[in-house]
C-alpha cells in the first residue's frame, strides 16, 4: 500500500472520494484518460508529453490503469509542486458540482463535500419514473429535479426502501415499512430497515446513518442511491442469468474467461459486438469515447427492433442527427430518438458531451436490460451445464463482502478471490494484521501474473492458519487461486463467522462468545419476555416456522410484532416463507444487520441461522 503518513485522514477520505468519482466501475482502478482529463481541469503547468511521462513513470505495465495507491504517488508530487490546493479545488470545479461543508460526526466541521447537479437530476427522473404508481409514494412523488425535493423525499424511509425492492424484488417485506402517522421513531425505523436491507443486497452502507439520511445530505444520499440503481441496473446482466449473452464470446476465448468479466465489461464488450456489426469503430470507455453520439447512433440503430419478431413492431432510428455540426446539438437528437426506444433515462445532452462516466454507464446499462438484442448461439459446442447461476449462500457472502467496501467489488465470487486482495482486506476487518510488502499488487505482468496471485493465496491461508487460527485443514493457497468452491467457502465462512463474533465481543466488553453462548442468551431473553418459544441449537426444526425469531425481536422490542399478520400453527411452505420474509425485515428494522434470507431460516441452514441470532444478540445488549 503506498504511504499516507503525509496525509490527515480527512485528507486520505477526500482522495478516496475523488478518485471513487473516476472509479466509476469501482474496481480499484482509474484510466489513464481520467487523470489528463483532471490534471488539465486542474490548468496545471503539464504540457501533454509532461503528463504522459508522468503517467508512465507511475503505470510500469502499460495498461492504461491507474490504482489508488499510484494516484496518492501523484498526488504527493502535486502537493511537493505546490499545486495540490488548486488540483483538490479542481476535481470539484467541474460544471454541475455543489460544494457544501461537512457537518456529520464522521467529518470534521470546515471539510467540503461534494455531490452533482447532473446526478440528481437524474436519480429523480428515474426514482419518479419508477415509483409513478406507487400510493405509498404519492406524498413525495413525483420530485421536481430542479429543487433539492430529492433530498427532503428520503428523510422518512419510505422512497429508500421501495426503491431496494425495485432494484432487489422482495428485499423487504412491505408488510414492516411504517406509511402512515409518521412519527421520529417510525421514522428511524424506516431508515433503520432501508440501511440494513441496503447492507444486504451488497451496498456500503459504512458511515452512514440514519441521522444523515433524516438530514438529506446529499453526497450521501446520492452516494447511497448511486449503489441500491446501480445493483438493480447489473441484476441481469450476468451470464447465467442472460444465456444470450455467450453471443459475445470472442475468437479463441473460452466460457470461463467471459464469466469472468464484470457487468461493466460485459456492457463494453455488448456495445462493441454491436457497433462492429455496424461496421464502426470499437469504443474504449462509456466517457471520452462516445461524447459526440456517433456511437450512441450507431448502438440505437443495431439495437431497435426490425419487426421480424411476432408482436414487437418495428421502430426506425432516424440517423439523420448525425449530420449536425454542434454536439450538444447532435446528442439531442440521438436522445430523441432513445426516448423512441422508451431508453431516454440518465443523461442530458450535457452529460453525453462531458462524458460524464457513471450517467453513461447507466443509460448503456438501462439500453440493454430492455434491448439486448442478442440471440443464443445455436451450433457451437458450449457446455451448458457448467452455467450455474450463485447459491444462495455464495449470493450471501458476496453481498456482505461488498457492503463492507471492499476493493474491487466483488461479482463473482470464485475469479473475483483468486488474487486474494480482497481476502487479506477482510482479514483486517477481523483484526488480523497484514503485511502488505508482502502482498503482490495489481496491474499483475501477462507473464508470471497468475504466479503473483498465487503467491497472495499462500500467504492468505497462512494467515488463516497461524494469525486468524481458522481450520483450514487441507486447504491450499492453490484451492483459493483455482476456485474450488467448497473450500473458498470454508474460508469465507469462517471469515464472516468471526466478523459476527467480532462485533458481539466487542459490545460485550471482550468476553469470548461461542454457539452454546449465543442458545442460552436467546432461550434466556425469551424466557424473560415470557415467550413459549425455545431453541435447542441452530439445527432446531423449530426455526422453520421462524417463530422463535419473531418473539426474540418481540423480546428485544416489545410490541414491534404484529402477530395477526402471522400464522403460528401448522405452517405449510408458503406460510412458512412468509413469516420468514417478515422475521428477516423486522430484524433489520430493529436494527439487526442480518444478511441471511427467508429461505435460509425454512431451510434451517445453521450457519446463517447463527448469523440471525448473533446479530440480534448484538441489538439486544445493546439495549441494556
Amino acid at each position: 500500500m503506498a504511504s499516507t503518513a503525509h496525509f490527515s485522514e480527512e485528507e486520505v477520505a477526500e482522495l478516496r472520494e475523488a478518485f471513487g468519482k473516476a472509479d466509476i466501475s469501482g474496481n480499484g482502478f482509474i484510466h489513464t484518460n481520467d487523470l489528463t482529463d483532471v490534471l488539465k481541469a486542474a490548468n496545471l503547468p503539464l504540457p501533454g508529453y509532461k503528463a504522459r511521462e508522468l503517467i508512465q513513470n507511475l503505470t510500469t505495465t502499460g495498461d492504461g490503469r491507474i490504482s489508488f495507491d499510484e494516484f496518492i504517488s501523484i498526488f504527493q508530487n502535486l502537493k511537493s509542486d505546490d499545486v495540490a490546493k488548486s488540483f483538490r479545488k479542481q476535481i470539484n470545479k467541474k460544471e454541475g458540482i455543489c460544494a457544501i461543508g461537512g457537518t456529520s460526526e464522521q467529518s470534521s466541521a470546515g471539510t467540503q463535500h461534494s455531490y452533482s447537479e447532473e446526478e440528481k437530476y437524474a436519480f429523480v427522473n428515474w426514482i419518479n419514473k419508477a415509483l409513478e404508481k406507487d400510493p405509498d409514494c404519492k406524498h413525495v412523488v413525483p420530485m421536481n429535479p430542479e429543487t433539492d425535493d430529492l433530498f427532503q423525499a428520503v428523510g422518512d424511509g419510505i422512497v429508500l426502501c421501495k426503491m431496494i425492492n425495485f432494484s432487489v424484488p422482495d428485499t423487504i417485506d412491505e408488510r414492516t415499512i411504517n406509511k402512515k402517522k409518521l412519527t421520529p421513531f417510525t421514522i428511524q425505523e424506516n431508515l433503520n430497515l432501508a440501511l440494513n436491507s441496503a447492507s444486504a443486497i451488497g451496498c456500503h452502507v459504512v458511515n452512514i446513518g440514519a441521522e444523515d439520511l433524516k438530514e438529506g445530505k446529499p453526497y450521501l444520499v446520492l452516494g447511497l442511491l448511486w449503489q441500491v440503481i446501480k445493483i438493480g441496473l447489473f441484476a441481469d446482466i450476468e451470464i447465467s442469468r442472460n444465456e444470450a449473452l455467450i453471443a459475445l464470446l470472442r475468437e479463441g476465448e473460452s466460457l470461463e474467461d467471459l464469466m469472468k468479466l464484470s457487468p461493466e465489461e460485459l456492457l463494453l464488450r455488448w456495445a462493441n459486438y454491436h457497433l462492429e456489426n455496424a461496421g464502426c469503430n470499437k469504443v474504449n470507455n462509456f466517457s471520452s469515447d462516445i461524447k459526440d453520439s456517433r456511437a450512441y447512433y450507431h448502438l440505437l440503430n443495431q439495437v431497435a427492433p426490425k419487426g421480424d419478431e411476432e408482436g414487437i413492431p418495428a421502430i426506425t432510428i432516424d440517423m439523420s442527427g448525425l449530420r449536425e455540426k454542434d454536439d450538444v446539438q447532435r446528442a439531442e437528437c440521438m436522445l430523441q430518438q432513445a426516448e423512441r426506444l422508451g431508453c431516454r433515462q440518465f443523461v442530458t445532452a450535457t452529460d453525453v458531451v462531458r462524458g460524464n462516466p457513471k450517467l453513461n454507464l447507466a443509460f448503456i446499462a438501462n439500453l440493454f436490460n430492455k434491448y439486448p438484442a442478442l440471440h443464443k448461439p445455436e451450433n457451437q459446442d458450449i457446455d451448458w451445464s457448467s452455467i450455474e447461476g450463485e447459491t444462495r449462500e455464495e449470493r450471501t457472502f458476496r453481498n456482505w463482502m461488498n457492503s463492507l467496501g471492499v476493493n474491487p467489488r466483488v461479482n463473482h465470487l470464485y475469479s473475483d478471490l483468486s488474487d486474494a486482495l480482497v481476502i487479506f482486506q477482510l482479514y483486517e476487518k477481523i483484526k488480523v494484521p497484514v503485511d502488505w510488502n508482502r502482498v503482490n499488487k495489481p496491474p499483475y505482468p501477462k507473464l508470471g501474473g497468475n504466479m503473483k496471485k498465487l503467491e497472495n493465496c499462500n500467504y492468505a491461508v497462512e494467515l488463516g492458519k497461524n494469525q486468524a487460527k481458522f481450520s483450514l485443514v487441507g486447504i491450499a493457497g492453490q484451492d483459493l487461486n483455482e476456485g474450488n468452491r467448497t473450500l473458498t467457502l470454508a474460508l469465507i465462512w469462517q471469515l464472516m463467522r468471526r466478523y459476527t463474533l467480532n462485533i458481539l465481543e466487542d459490545i460485550g466488553g471482550g468476553e469470548k462468545v461461542n454457539d452454546e453462548i449465543i442458545v442460552s442468551w436467546v432461550n434466556e431473553t425469551l424466557t424473560a419476555a415470557g415467550k413459549d418459544s425455545t431453541i435447542s441449537s441452530f439445527k432446531d426444526s423449530k426455526i422453520s416456522t421462524s417463530m422463535p425469531v419473531l418473539d426474540l425481536i418481540d423480546a428485544i422490542q416489545p410490541g414491534s410484532i404484529k402477530y395477526d399478520l402471522l400464522k403460528t400453527e401448522d405452517l405449510n411452505d408458503e406460510e412458512k416463507l412468509n413469516n420468514a420474509k417478515y422475521a428477516i425485515s423486522m430484524a433489520r428494522k430493529i436494527g439487526a444487520r442480518v444478511y441471511a434470507l427467508p429461505e435460509d431460516l425454512v431451510e434451517v441452514k445453521p450457519k446463517m441461522v447463527m448469523t440471525v441470532f448473533a446479530c440480534l444478540m448484538g441489538k439486544g445488549m445493546k439495549k441494556v
